[in-house]
């Protein structure tokens, strides 16, 4: 049975002993053992009398109703009848009539009497008190007087059945709007090309395959009705041995015959066909030389090659001169890889409004789609679904450095309860309210309610109702002040 009650008086005691003429209040000692045990569905209440406790007070009787009262609602339960001697023996004697239920001891006795009574459990007894209304009953003309009322008195015990446990809600930000969604892809492509020569050979060494992806790269978007492309440019690299004017025309060259090539295969208007080169590819050389192990002076190189003061053919002699065995190892195992081309693909994709075409995308192509367009979808499903927490991943996961979109996933975690994930999302959401707030959940979920006021009266004040709405109820609950 759930025991969660507040304050119980261990024993009710509200005035010294008075006399049979005095008696307005319950006297010491009259009711002990206050308890509230609550079930699924019923509430059983506990209580020990002491009729000894009341004044031998022959002509005269108290009765004793307790009270359940919640919500603006009450419910009173058996009364206990505290009577002296000659009314006492009245009622035994059944010269007055008492209620069915109703317990009768006589006043002075030394028998205690266990009250105990067992009421249907309803929503409004969540948040209650049980009180005691005393009255007295005398001889003709005694008239009846209250001795206790609800409305003045402390409780003789409280009760709250509430859940205790605080759930964050959640809150999520609406993307702004992408109007016109421009993308990008950028790709990698080693043309083999003969010695000093620039013309492509579409048989040579490993062409068919390099030759054939750049096909199928553009290819793949002309034929989608979603894309238009905007343009796709070729930069052209050359490796930095030998002479730099060499090294430029072999650049340049080599990349106006794969412009050439690419326009033999595809109706792209020239203008949409971009080219540029670089002559020598010194960055490319410096990134790969810091990721290699078996140089034997990898930091000469390094200095070496980041020396903007040299002109690239003495740096190209020193290499050779300075670092042999390594120059060596340079020519076997990154020169050939220098000499490649990057392309870029600039296009822009239609927007998408409708729902269910949407759903389509996201299983199948969610590179088609805005943030805004994700969460146009994601607004039709429940927020505590696994559908929604799947499209709050494929958001973030489609843009990762996104603050609304690391924000909207960090809120789905904390509702799944991931927050190792829900903070490692909130690392790149910024420091918007929203994110204020998300992070004063998690340390609610932790039950760390000190550390999150601060954030939450923060959130609060910059607006978030849910923030205000939290501080409510821990200060309810009296988790904080």
């Amino acid at each position: 049975m759930d025991k969660k009650i507040l304050s119980i008086a261990a024993a009710v005691a509200f005035s010294m002993p008075v006399s049979a003429a005095e008696l307005t209040e319950l006297p010491d000692g009259a009711v002990s053992g206050v308890s509230v045990e609550k079930s699924e569905s019923q509430l059983i209440v506990r209580m020990t009398v002491n009729p000894g406790a009341f004044p031998k007070m022959s002509n005269r009787e108290v009765w004793l109703v307790p009270y359940i009262e919640g919500n603006g609602q009450q419910l009173r339960l058996d009364s206990v009848l505290v009577a002296g001697r000659t009314r006492y023996i009245q009622h035994e004697r059944g010269f007055n009539r008492l209620g069915e239920n109703t317990v009768l001891l006589r006043s002075g006795s030394k028998e205690t009497y266990d009250y105990s009574i067992t009421v249907p459990y309803s929503d409004w007894m969540e948040y209650s008190s049980l009180g005691m209304e005393g009255r007295v009953i005398g001889c003709a003309g005694c008239g009846i007087m209250p001795l206790l009322t609800f409305a003045d008195e402390e409780p003789i015990a409280r009760m709250d059945y509430r859940d205790m446990t605080v759930v964050p809600m959640m809150v999520y930000v609406s993307p702004e709007r992408e109007i016109v969604k421009t993308r990008d892809v950028s790709k990698e492509s080693y043309i083999d090309f003969p010695v000093n020569k620039t013309e492509i050979y579409p048989d040579y060494r490993r062409n068919p395959q390099e030759l054939a992806a750049i096909r199928h790269t553009i290819d793949e978007m002309q034929s989608d009705e979603d894309i238009m492309i905007n343009s796709v440019t070729f930069t052209g690299y050359a490796s930095p041995e030998g002479s730099y004017a060499v090294n430029e025309r072999l650049a340049k060259g080599r990349t106006e015959s794969l412009i050439e090539y690419v326009t033999k295969y595809f109706s792209i208007p020239r203008d949409v066909l971009k080219y540029t080169w670089v002559a020598e590819d010194w960055a490319g050389l410096e990134k790969r030389v810091k990721e290699m192990d078996d140089l034997s002076n990898k930091s000469g190189l390094l200095q070496l090659i980041a020396d903007s003061t040299l002109a690239p053919d003495v740096k190209d002699q020193r290499l050779k001169k300075d670092f042999p065995a390594d120059y060596q190892i340079l020519l076997s195992k990154v020169y050939p890889a220098l000499r490649h081309t990057v392309y870029k693909v600039n296009y822009t994709i239609r927007n998408f409004t409708d729902i269910e075409k949407i759903a389509v995308l996201l299983r199948t192509s969610p590179q088609k789609l805005s943030l805004d367009e994700i969460y146009l979808y994601a607004q039709s499903l429940d927020k505590d679904s696994p559908e929604f927490r799947d499209v709050m991943e494929i958001a973030v996961r489609m843009f990762p450095d996104d603050e609304v979109a690391n924000l909207n996933a960090a809120s789905t975690a904390v509702s799944n309860g991931d927050l190792s994930a829900a903070r490692r999302y909130l690392a790149k959401a910024g420091d918007r309210p929203e994110a204020i707030y998300t992070n004063a959940a998690i340390l609610v979920v932790e039950e760390d309610y000190q550390a999150a006021k601060p954030l939450l009266e923060k959130a609060s004040a910059a607006g978030i109702e849910a923030a205000t709405e939290l501080l409510r109820q821990l200060r309810d609950f009296q988790f904080i002040e």
